[in-house]
């Protein structure tokens, strides 16, 4: 059966009084789901640079192990050559030997000194690694506040929500399609999110502008769709907000 226009501002009307009670319940929780995921997105963040700052820490002992297996190695060559070099039988062989007792110093020399870098920085790193833990918590900590604040707030309205919702669903099926897709247009670029307002002190409920008398006669004679010149939600005559009220 053909809807009249009353029928469909009704319906209209409706549905934005179920989804500006949803807004308000949103509202309620404010910022809170956002602030959640930011601190969820902080602690992941953390924690991939503290296993970072760990593994790095893990190479810095391993280069350092390795150094200390070198120096080691380079010593016990050492002694090897000394050994060697008292049984010489020409220049040229201890020239030769005394070379690699050179080079082997050299290699100790090195090693000795990448592993004081490698303690520098292990301690810098360290450093670096503590204060991302102890970040970690506080951030750890501001989480499970909020996630406890959030979860009390969302208790408390969940069920109201909710109910809502499905009335929403309802009152969408009492309004065609076209009408649909233009007041989902509406509340998304709305930043109250409201897509049919009332006429309240002879002016757009929604954006304050003043309405022509004769455009405000029209809107209460509820025979066609009218929106608001300047900021295009779908205008109802303020006897509709009140039957509302008595309604509800």
């Amino acid at each position: 059966m053909e809807q009249t226009i009353e029928q469909k501002l009704k319906a209209l009307f409706d549905l934005q009084t179920v989804h500006t009670k949803v807004d308000k319940i949103r509202q309620i929780r404010g910022e809170l789901p956002m602030e959640v995921a930011d601190l969820e997105d902080d602690v992941a963040g953390l924690e991939t640079r503290i296993q970072k700052i760990k593994n790095e820490l893990d190479d810095l002992e391993d280069e350092i192990v390795t150094r200390k297996n070198l120096i080691r190695d380079a010593q016990a060559n050492t002694k090897k050559y000394e050994t060697q070099l008292n049984e010489v039988k020409n220049n040229r062989e201890y020239d030769a030997i005394s070379k690699e007792i050179e080079i082997q110093g050299l290699d100790i020399q090195v090693s000795e000194k990448k592993i004081r870098e490698f303690g520098f920085e292990i301690t810098s790193k360290t450093q670096i690694y503590d204060k991302a833990l102890a970040d970690l918590e506080a951030r750890k900590s501001d989480l499970d506040a909020k996630k406890a604040e959030l979860g009390t707030i969302t208790a408390e309205t969940e069920k109201e929500e909710n109910e809502l919702n499905i009335q929403a669903e309802k009152a969408t099926q009492n309004i065609e399609e076209r009408l649909l897709i233009a007041y989902n247009r509406l509340r998304e670029n709305a930043k109250n999110g409201l897509a049919v307002v009332t006429i309240q002190r002879d002016s757009c409920s929604g954006c304050f502008n003043q309405i022509p008398p004769q455009r405000q006669s029209d809107i209460r004679q509820r025979k066609k769709i009218i929106v608001c010149e300047h900021c295009g939600r779908i205008l109802v005559d303020e006897q509709m907000g009140v039957e509302e009220e008595q309604t509800a």
